[in-house]
């Protein structure tokens, strides 16, 4: 995979208004991207970054379930080189109640139909470019955190997304990275119970193996960890993660 220059390069972050998205926008920014596309469902919460820097930050409304949405996203950063695939929500804990089926299916249309959807839509712009592509799950997307079982699945599933799009975009230039964060200091994260990393750590961590070059980026120490286990031994972190359930 080749390596890439955040300084003068021009991206999109999806999620951008709050915890990994917005501290990737800012570290973007930080480091020299000519522009930065900060796409959320609701852009008016970006005002603070605009007022900073400038011209530099595009907000865009963007709900990634929308495909009206992303068409438009797609035809206002036609320019984009580096895609931050990095919305995502979850909903569901546990395996009881009606009203889990719901949440897992909301889970995968914005972890995995929503990433899919705009991945779909930037491809060719990212081909000309000679671009790469971002992915963010999670290390619940490689063993599933029982806690939040429909959640790890939805990882899952854009997990093997990504190794499918790295596959089939090689050929087209495209670099495609994947992202695996352990558990990180944000809304999403707040009822697991472990020690946690901040967004600004994992957003330094994340564009540092982009130019490096780095296929499966594991962002954070708790991540590095659970990585290098993983490789050695799938079920013992199947088991890890297990255990998690006992311990809550």
């Amino acid at each position: 995979m080749s390596v890439r220059k955040i300084d003068g390069s021009v991206a999109l972050v999806t999620g951008a208004n709050r915890g990994i998205g917005r501290a990737l926008t800012e570290a973007l920014l930080e480091r020299g991207a000519k522009r930065v596309y900060a796409a959320a469902r609701d852009p008016k919460l970006l005002g603070d970054l605009t007022a900073r820097y400038g011209s530099r930050v595009v907000p865009l409304k963007l709900d990634v379930t929308k495909a009206d949405d992303v068409a438009e996203v797609a035809r206002q950063a036609a320019d984009v080189e580096l895609l931050f695939n990095n919305a995502g929500v979850v909903e569901g804990k546990g395996l009881a109640g009606e009203e889990i089926l719901e949440q897992a299916r909301r889970e995968m249309e914005v972890n995995y139909f929503g990433q899919l959807r705009v991945l779909l839509r930037f491809a060719d712009a990212l081909a000309r470019r000679r671009g790469a592509v971002v992915n963010v799950s999670s290390v619940a997307g490689l063993a599933n955190i029982g806690l939040f079982p429909t959640y790890s699945a939805s990882k899952a599933a854009l997990h093997s997304l990504t190794q499918g799009a790295r596959a089939l975009f090689a050929s087209r230039g495209v670099s495609v990275i994947g992202v695996y964060p352990g558990p990180v200091d944000t809304d999403m994260a707040k009822e697991v119970p472990m020690e946690k990393a901040s967004p600004e750590q994992v957003a330094k961590a994340i564009l540092e193996g982009v130019e490096a070059g780095t296929e499966d980026v594991f962002p954070d120490p708790y991540a590095a960890t659970f990585g290098a286990r993983y490789a050695s031994s799938p079920k013992t972190s199947e088991r890890e993660m297990a255990a998690l359930v006992a311990a809550s």
